[in-house]
């Protein structure tokens, strides 16, 4: 009889354990009165005369493309700042979009541009992606985006089968 009775503390010990750790414990009030919020992070200086990016546009539509062959275009741009961009990286939004950027300063006045190759096999459809560019430009930063449609190249025709041999002496 003692054991029935230590076996059913322990498991009423036990249920009484777990049904604790699954309810949340409410607010208090009163601690959330006594701290305030933290404040906002302070805005980010922009310095007035840093390099900044003039693209002769931010969005290129290929349209209709074939699939197959990369979709590529060159984003040409200007630092109409005072100061030089340094890129110091840019990423396309999946890996099929690969951008290749100008690894030494640009300087003030001077145009550039930013090569970006769409990989078009086997992704037949619409085409949305961006490009982020990080740099130390006051539009830092940079997006760009390519738009468009892959074209799936048609099915290849099945072979035609072999005729079948001739039976023999007939």
């Amino acid at each position: 009889m003692k054991k029935v009775i230590i076996t059913l503390f322990c498991l009423t010990i036990s249920a009484a354990v777990v049904n604790a750790q699954n309810q949340p414990t409410p607010p208090n009030p009163a601690a959330k009165a006594a701290t305030p919020p933290p404040p906002p992070p302070a805005p980010k200086e922009s310095d007035p005369n840093a390099g900044k990016f003039q693209f002769k546009e931010e969005i290129h539509t290929f349209k209709d493309v074939p699939e197959g062959p990369l979709a590529e275009y060159d984003f040409e741009f200007k630092n109409t700042g005072k100061k030089p961009i340094n890129i110091t990286d840019a990423h396309g939004s999946c890996g099929c979009t690969v951008p290749t950027w100008p690894h030494e300063p640009i300087l003030p006045g001077a145009k550039a541009k930013i090569h970006v190759a769409y990989t078009t096999q086997g992704r037949p459809g619409p085409i949305d992606k961006a490009v982020t560019i990080n740099s130390d430009a006051a539009q830092a930063p940079m997006m760009l985006y390519i738009k468009g449609n892959v074209i799936a190249k048609p099915a290849d025709p099945k072979p035609a089968a072999p005729p079948a041999p001739a039976a023999p002496g007939k």
